[in-house]
């Protein structure tokens, strides 16, 4: 336990001393103006300071504005690709409207997702903070230890802010890490950073935004027609989260570097690495079944796009394959998202679920395969990625059972009529 209530000084010179008062209402005078900043929003997360960080990080680099031009062409891209996706999948359609985001929208518009994956984890943070504060401290505090979550908060929100600036610098489209991110029923693409992407491939543009606008349009499918799939891949990052520990020490030290006259400083705060390695095995267990549905998402994705783009993209071939590897191996700002949070939100075994895939989709049909999708004990596990051939070849031959389902919630949005009631007759308004 440290001797100093919160693990740091006064700007520029040494701890307060819990038993002067002159000391310790100098340093809670400094400490409340860095709360002044971090009194709204709610939750273990400051998320208006992290919108204000991560907008104040893009505009000092650029953020390129989305054009008139700009919206016509993702229109147009994501209109036609979800038509080229109608014969290679039996999930209707997703799109109810399309968008062209800068990178501020990007990051306005997943927020809210956001908030939901990231308050566990911060507030475990947040609790291992407070326990930094020696029990004299409390007791001086009083009322005013409130003021150690809010700390966390504002700590974790502009670390996250930070993260989500260079995330929105380099995705694609509002689906484009496999989880749904944006608003349900909202394709949306971001231009500027699709040309960027570009620039490395030498290829055309227009087949590159086609071939996006395909990932972005199939995403939207699946989430949109697989009524359970949003809460199961997010509440699978929770039961992950929930099992965190973070380094008590790692925390001291991370706040040793904080000043409290000058909020500033912690956009200067690295908290990376507060996390303890060890997994529990209940952890263990909730990140191999993301990891399995994560990889099942983005297979399935990889596979319908290409059925969907067939001949139509002379390149199609080759972007698979860029888009394969760079998706199984994350940017920087994945691994940055992953050093704050504890947790890599990206797919494993990517190439074995696109072929378990395309394997089923030989021997079941579009229709049959696509049916896995109506619950998840039907999904194939990731023992099942060994021999994607074998398994498809069995889920052909074998009729499932049901019968273990039939108490679960059913995804029929039309409620059951009573016994005896008669359907009503489809000519009656």
């Amino acid at each position: 336990m440290p001797d100093t209530p919160f693990g740091f000084a006064l700007p520029g010179g040494q701890p307060p001393d819990p038993n002067d008062p002159q000391q310790m209402q100098q340093f809670l005078a400094g400490l409340q103006q860095l709360m002044a900043m971090s009194s709204s929003g709610g939750g273990p997360v400051n998320w208006d300071l992290a919108r204000q960080v991560a907008t104040t990080s893009l505009n000092s680099e650029g953020d390129p504005a989305v054009s008139a031009a700009d919206r016509r062409e993702v229109d147009e891209a994501l209109r036609l690709a979800d038509l080229w996706l109608d014969p290679a999948t039996s999930l209707p359609s997703g799109v109810l409207t399309t968008a062209a985001w800068n990178r501020n929208e990007w990051i306005f518009n997943t927020l809210d997702v956001w908030r939901k994956l990231a308050d566990p984890v911060a507030d475990r943070m947040v609790n291992a903070m407070g326990d930094l504060v020696p029990p004299e401290a409390r007791a001086q505090l009083g009322p005013m230890a409130a003021m150690i979550s809010s700390l966390g908060g504002a700590l974790f929100g502009g670390q996250f802010g930070t993260a989500l600036a260079k995330l929105a610098v380099e995705v694609l489209s509002a689906g484009d890490i496999g989880l749904p991110l944006g608003p349900s029923g909202t394709a949306a693409l971001v231009p500027a950073n699709i040309r960027a992407y570009g620039e490395g491939l030498e290829l055309d543009s227009g087949e590159l935004r086609l071939f996006v606008a395909l990932r972005e349009a199939a995403h939207q499918r699946l989430f949109g027609h697989v009524p359970w799939l949003r809460g199961h891949v997010l509440s699978a990052v929770e039961a992950y989260a929930n099992g965190i520990r973070v380094d008590r020490e790692a925390i001291e030290e991370a706040l040793g570097r904080v000043n409290p006259a000058d909020p500033e400083s912690m956009a200067e705060l690295q908290l990376e690495g507060i996390f303890t390695p060890d997994d529990s095995p209940q952890q263990q267990a909730a990140l191999r079944r993301l990891e399995t549905v994560l990889a099942l998402v983005e297979g399935w994705v990889t596979h319908v796009v290409e059925q969907a783009a067939g001949n139509r993209l002379p390149n199609v071939v080759r972007l698979s394959e860029t888009f394969r590897r760079r998706r199984a191996a994350g940017g920087p700002a994945e691994q940055t998202f992953a050093a704050l949070v504890g947790l890599e939100l990206r797919p494993r075994r990517l190439r074995e679920a696109a072929a378990l895939w395309a394997a089923l989709t030989e021997h079941r049909g579009v229709s049959g395969r696509d049916a896995l999708w109506d619950h998840p004990d039907l999904l194939p596990d990731d023992e099942d990625f060994a021999d994607p051939a074998a398994y498809a070849a069995a889920a052909d031959t074998t009729v499932l059972d049901l019968s273990g389902l039939d108490d679960l919630p059913s995804h029929d949005p039309t409620p059951p009529k009573p016994d005896g009631e008669a359907d009503p007759d489809p000519q009656q308004d």
